[in-house]
């Protein structure tokens, strides 16, 4: 057991030497160990924590210091030995969870007591002390159908790159719920995830009343990420609306420094209205008045709304072109996508805004001041901006590499997935094309971590534009035969009779052929909130497929134009428990016989694990063979095909989900570089104070601001020989 202090807000001083996260890649060690958190989940005091720590350092003879800036968020971790950090994370997984109110979308099932959302939400608020906290956030907000987490993340690049300590807040989330917290571009860790959340957890069960009951999932989450932002003390908070505008839970900001809306089309038809009008009313909620808003282009309809909705507000609204690629003078966007111009536009305007409306605009780029040119910061914010799970690429060495002798792997095809979680019309058109892009050019890109909290060794994941590297490129790359395959899936509320056509469409006018469909239900449900180290159920013996052999139908009329209702006898569990055998991945769709039931074009697979483990053993077994394939229809989908690939290789190595990263420290002349994905055996009886400092020096172009540093005290030196010995 080991006495620890984390500070998560003190700027590091002289002395102190900083590595951007994710430096040693290869490190062995999982963060997976039993730690614990002996103190129980409860309300954090700042003001005795920072009493009990200086008393702590005089006890144990280290030098305290007073800081410049004081502490507001200081957790005092005594003996890490009670519960371990996972269990802990699972049961407030476990917590989260009991807060969904709606067992599938599209369920209006009405939440108890008397106050409205918003209502609620200044309530809760109020319980935790935020009100007047979150009003002092600098608060940019984003609403619209389409490209919000894609115009927030390039938001947060870009300001990041500037020089300030930013908070993000998206949604959903596709493999871990921190996924939708990013502090200076890193998702939070788990330890002061599970600091902040039982903070919130606690003080909020303990004001339960009928009525006021817990807060539904989302407006839970909501507020967690205001008190994050809040005490993590960041300078600007870039906010993604969860569904509409005007009721979303994120509209108790009432005073934001400048609103987006981004471009709108017809989605949540249910909750928000059937025409595009009453879809851009509930958007344009998020107006304030006499603060200044940006909007993309928009059909006449919706432009109407929105200029309506301003000019009541005295919003001064303007209308933003896409970025023109010369401004990027020779970068790419790093986001993948024609559609990403008008992303990166809106984000640009809104950064801009915010710079100006803050007093940083003439401060820090009084050289760059030329409309004509952007400043350094936002082309270095547009160029490595990432979000997962739109239009990204994931090249899957496994299928190569994992399992298999150094000979096999030489002579294996490759397995190429195209994730985006297009789930709307217009989105999956962009996506569509896209696609259609990314499979004709694919050898140009840079590799990329896959997400700042998953680490997977046996997966190439590269991002830049849509193409992919190979780090090895020869003759036989050439000599490939590709085949490209959809993996799709929806939720029920979605309308595929519009989705599967408008995608088949969009990619046959670029010349993009499907050689197979491949329909498969979703692991996560809508009714539990899962990890990325969540198990994956293995029992499919009572899975309801009468969805997924419905999107199959519908598949084989657009594919043949006809009626294939004789296909009804296949939807029935017989012979769905298996995957189909490798020849059908070749078989021509004139063999096709509906009447018989026997399809070519198309197949139901039972679960995911299964299917992915059929593409793999597809290209294991012919070297020629180069498999794209498109995964859509579902952000659900998405995640989980990420999750497969991260755990499909788990008896070989952990997924590494790091939480105290990479460091250097120095003590007393000595030097110490030590990758803190270890466990907790390699540490115990060190006391260590670790400092969270985020603005200590980085590596330009890192991506990542956020560091961590070590401060080793006392014996380093006796304990670290005592240890090696």
């Amino acid at each position: 057991m080991f006495p620890a202090l984390i500070h998560t807000i003190t700027h590091l001083k002289g002395g102190i030497f900083g590595v951007p996260l994710f430096h040693k890649r290869e490190s062995q060690f999982s963060i997976r160990t039993p730690w614990g958190l002996s103190f129980p989940p409860a309300y954090v005091d700042t003001y005795s924590l920072s009493r009990r720590r200086k008393i702590y350092s005089q006890e144990k003879g280290f030098r305290y210091q007073s800081m410049e800036k004081p502490e507001s968020d200081v957790a005092i971790i005594d003996y890490l030995q009670d519960v371990p950090l996972s269990d802990s994370y699972e049961a407030a997984l476990e917590a989260l969870s009991s807060l969904i109110r709606q067992q599938k979308r599209g369920d209006q099932k009405t939440i108890g007591g008397k106050y409205g959302k918003l209502d609620r939400m200044r309530m809760y608020l109020k319980i935790l002390d935020l009100e007047e906290r979150v009003a002092g956030l600098k608060i940019i907000h984003v609403a619209g159908t389409k490209g919000k987490g894609s115009t927030c993340t390039f938001c947060e690049a870009i300001l990041r790159e500037s020089g300030f300590r930013t908070g993000l807040f998206t949604s959903p989330h596709l493999i871990d719920v921190r996924e939708r917290f990013r502090i200076n571009g890193v998702d939070i860790s788990e330890v002061k995830f599970l600091l902040y959340f039982w903070n919130c957890w606690n003080q909020l069960k303990e004001h339960e009343t009928e009525d006021l009951p817990m807060p539904p999932l989302f407006q839970f989450l909501t507020v967690l990420a205001f008190k994050i932002f809040v005490c993590e003390q960041v300078d600007v908070s870039i906010i993604e609306v969860g569904l509409g505008g005007r009721n979303d839970s994120t509209n108790v900001i009432e005073k934001p420094v400048v609103c987006g809306i981004t471009s709108l089309g017809m989605d949540h038809t249910e909750t928000l209205g059937n025409t595009i009008g009453q879809i851009a009313s509930h958007k344009a909620g998020v107006f304030k008045h006499q603060i200044p808003a940006f909007t993309v282009l928009q059909v006449s309809e919706a432009m109407d709304v929105l200029q309506e909705n301003a000019r009541e507000l005295m919003v001064p609204l303007k209308v933003v072109e896409p970025l023109d690629a010369k401004a990027l003078n020779g970068l790419k966007l790093s986001l993948s996508g024609d559609h990403q111009f008008s992303n990166a536009g809106l984000a640009v305007s809104l950064c801009k805004s915010w710079l100006q409306r803050t007093g940083n605009w003439e401060k820090l780029f009084q050289k760059d001041n030329k409309e004509a040119n952007l400043p350094e910061a936002f082309l270095r914010g547009l160029s490595t901006a990432h979000i997962s799970g739109r239009a990204q690429i994931v090249h899957d060495s496994s299928s190569s590499s994992s399992h298999v002798s150094s000979e096999v792997a030489e002579t294996s095809g490759d397995l190429i997935f195209y994730l985006d979680g297009a789930h709307s019309p217009e989105s999956i058109e962009a996506c569509a094309k896209w696609f259609s892009v990314a499979v004709k050019g694919n050898n140009q890109s840079q590799p990329l971590v896959l997400s700042s909290s998953h680490n997977i060794e046996n997966i190439n994941v590269v991002r830049k534009n849509g193409h992919v590297q190979h780090e090895k490129c020869n003759i036989q790359e050439f000599n490939k035969i590709s085949k490209k395959i959809l993996l799709f899936n929806c939720m029920e509320a979605r309308d595929p009779q519009i989705l599967l056509p408008r995608l088949v469409s969009t990619c046959a006018s670029s010349g993009t052929f499907f050689s197979k469909a491949i329909f498969v239900p979703s692991i996560s449900t809508y009714n539990k909130v899962t990890s990325g180290t969540s198990v994956i159920p293995s029992d499919i013996s009572s899975k309801d497929l009468s969805w997924q052999f419905s999107l199959q139908r519908l598949w084989e009329r657009i594919v043949h134009g006809m009626d294939t209702d004789l296909l009804e006898k296949s939807t029935k569990m017989d012979g769905a428990e298996t995957s189909p055998h490798h020849e059908f991945l070749y078989e021509d769709a004139s063999n096709c016989s509906p009447s018989n039931g026997y399809l070519a074009c198309s197949a139901v697979i039972p679960s995911l694990p299964l299917t992915i483990k059929w593409l793999r053993d597809c290209v294991r077994e012919n070297p020629s063979l180069r498999l794209q394939v498109l995964v859509t229809g579902s952000l659900h989908l998405v995640g989980d095909v990420l999750k497969v690939l991260c755990l499909a290789n788990d008896s070989r190595t952990r997924c590494k989900v790091p939480c105290l990263h990479d460091a250097i420290g120095s003590a007393n002349g000595f030097q110490i570089k030590t990758m803190m994905h270890m466990s907790r055996p390699s540490i115990e009886g060190l006391p260590l104070l670790i400092h969270y400092g985020g603005r200590a020096p980085l590596v330009r172009g890192s991506g990542f601001e956020s560091v961590f540093t070590l401060r080793v005290f006392a014996n380093l030196r006796n304990y670290t020989e005592k240890k090696s010995g």
